[in-house]
């Protein structure tokens, strides 16, 4: 009698154990689960002109993970993308499901002289889907060139700090701060930054970013 208790005892044992072990597993693997974020843009954001590790999606994602957040960037960047290809394409973009969205669409728009109305009703159907996903959203801004004179200027800059107002957006305002018209941080056409240029993007960028993060 005594030894089938102890039987019984053991198999109890060895039942709790593997319960334990599967529930361990189970808290590590949710654990090690990275976050994921989306750098959805143009060329600025797709790493024109430059090798994949110095990209602005691979160099965020190093340096957030160098700080200790267990997260993934990925790059939804398009060269050559308007505010309505990024609109088009927006399905594609979410199919893996990101926590955050960081958005730098426009850049292409105001390079083309687009109307600014266009952009905006793009932008704000964009900004609109992610609200309806639960995707918390950084919007980078962009600024219209010079040439096109202060009319468009003024009606194409005030895009993205309005769009934000009005979705609750975090919001860096110009994705090139630091970098435009600086010829040592820029490739030769004078638009794309270069690996040291984007450095200084994402360590602009970093403090508006982290409040949408959960801690390291």
């Amino acid at each position: 009698m005594a030894g089938k208790k102890g039987a019984v005892r053991r198999l109890v044992n060895l039942l709790g154990a593997g319960v334990m072990m599967a529930t361990g597993l189970a808290a590590s693997s949710a654990r090690a689960a990275p976050l994921l974020i989306t750098a959805f843009g143009d060329s600025l954001t797709a790493g024109y002109g430059l090798e994949e590790p110095d990209s602005f999606p691979a160099q965020l994602e190093a340096r957030l993970q160098a700080q200790g957040y267990a997260v993934e960037v990925g790059n939804a960047g398009v060269s050559g993308d308007t505010t309505a290809g990024g609109r088009a394409r927006l399905d594609w973009a979410l199919a893996d499901r990101p926590a955050v969205v960081v958005l730098c669409l426009g850049a292409n728009d105001a390079l083309r002289g687009l109307d600014p109305a266009l952009a905006r009703a793009n932008l704000d159907a964009i900004l609109a889907r992610l609200g309806e996903d639960k995707i918390k959203v950084l919007l980078a801004g962009m600024r219209a060139p010079p040439n096109l004179g202060p009319d468009y200027a003024r009606r194409f800059d005030a895009i993205y700090p309005e769009l934000a107002r009005k979705y609750g957006a975090a919001f860096y305002p110009f994705f090139l701060d630091g970098v435009a018209a600086r010829p040592e941080l820029n490739q030769a056409d004078g638009i794309h930054p270069n690996r040291d240029g984007v450095a200084v993007i994402v360590d602009r960028l970093l403090p508006s970013l982290l409040p949408l993060l959960p801690p390291p």
